[in-house]
């Protein structure tokens, strides 16, 4: 899963809703069921808090001394693995 950056948060995204519907006219626009769209906006939110989860997890084990082949195992993926996504996140002593 690719990590997206400059990411607009909750607020904005609300925000951003809030203008388009402004925007609309209700005497051409037809009301139309948007829970679709609400579980998207709910499930990413969702989402961007596991990878908080995950990071600060991966922080932790670090500190801890845990090495980048271990949390690999944890996460499923590979030492190289592990280390490309979180190394430069994890801003850590190295690990044996």
């Amino acid at each position: 899963m690719k990590h997206m950056t400059n990411k607009p948060d909750k607020d904005q995204r609300a925000a951003d809703a809030e203008a388009w519907l402004d925007g609309l006219d209700p005497a051409t626009t037809p009301a139309e069921d948007t829970a679709d769209l609400k579980a998207i906006a709910e499930a990413a939110d969702q989402v961007a808090l596991a990878e908080r989860r995950l990071r600060a997890a991966v922080h932790t084990a670090r500190v801890n001394g845990r090495s980048w082949a271990r949390i690999g195992l944890a996460l499923g993926v590979s030492r190289q693995s592990a280390h490309e996504r979180h190394g430069s996140r994890a801003n850590t002593k190295r690990a044996s």
